[in-house]
């Protein structure tokens, strides 16, 4: 008989098949080996938080399986597409699983979660995903049109770092909360007159009542 002090392991819970019913069942299958590969990595890298390892299926899979749908919703033109600050895959990874005809480079400076990076696209068989371990600094002049990012850095930080790797035109698309309208006030007057802040769409977690938004800022001169 089990000792009644004795607690039960928590529930690492995969809703992402109950949530979005309408993916395929080669994209379910492909969502939860990247899960499940993640929990494993994670035991010795540092690409999730511990204390959100059991909701993962929300706060990292359905946040980027929806943000992914949010960009490329507002903008189908997309062919080539940047995560900056990849790390743990999120959302890059996640875009290429969904939008297979898309090419998506995933720009990440640290060895290790570069290495983790090409072994899940390999695992993954993403013929559409690179990686380029490096900073994002180091990217060719003019060579990013579109680009995302998800915890990377505040928007005024993020376009200074991007200001010479996108040309004119180039689209850059932040994954925010609530707070997003603070980080557009912020930016300072001399970027305003290179970038144009918009609101490119919104969405909600399939839990919480947290709202997100991308903002996208298109580079203008």
């Amino acid at each position: 008989m089990k000792d009644n002090k004795e607690q039960e392991a928590p529930v690492i819970f995969w809703r992402i098949n109950e949530w979005f019913p309408d993916l395929s069942p080669a994209v379910k299958a492909s969502l939860k080996t990247y899960h499940d590969e993640l929990i494993k990595a994670n035991r010795t890298l540092n690409l999730i938080s511990p204390k959100t390892i059991f909701v993962g299926d929300a706060i990292h899979f359905a946040d980027s399986i929806l943000s992914s749908k949010t960009i490329f919703g507002s903008n189908s033109k997309i062919d080539q597409i940047y995560d900056f600050g990849s790390g743990n895959g999120f959302p890059g990874l996640v875009f290429a699983i969904l939008y297979p005809q898309v090419k998506v480079v995933l720009v990440e400076s640290d060895s290790k979660k570069c290495e983790f990076l090409k072994g899940m696209a390999a695992t993954l068989k993403l013929s559409n995903v690179t990686v380029e371990c490096k900073n994002v600094d180091a990217l060719p002049d003019g060579s990013v049109r579109y680009a995302m990012a998800r915890g990377f850095s505040s928007i005024s930080k993020t376009i200074l770092v991007a200001r010479k790797s996108m040309p004119k035109g180039g689209i850059f698309y932040h994954i925010k909360g609530e707070e997003w309208g603070m980080e557009v006030s912020e930016i300072p007057t001399q970027l305003c007159s290179i970038w144009s802040p918009a609101l490119a769409g919104e969405y909600k977690l399939p839990i919480g009542q947290v709202k997100f938004s991308i903002v996208k800022t298109e580079k203008i001169a």
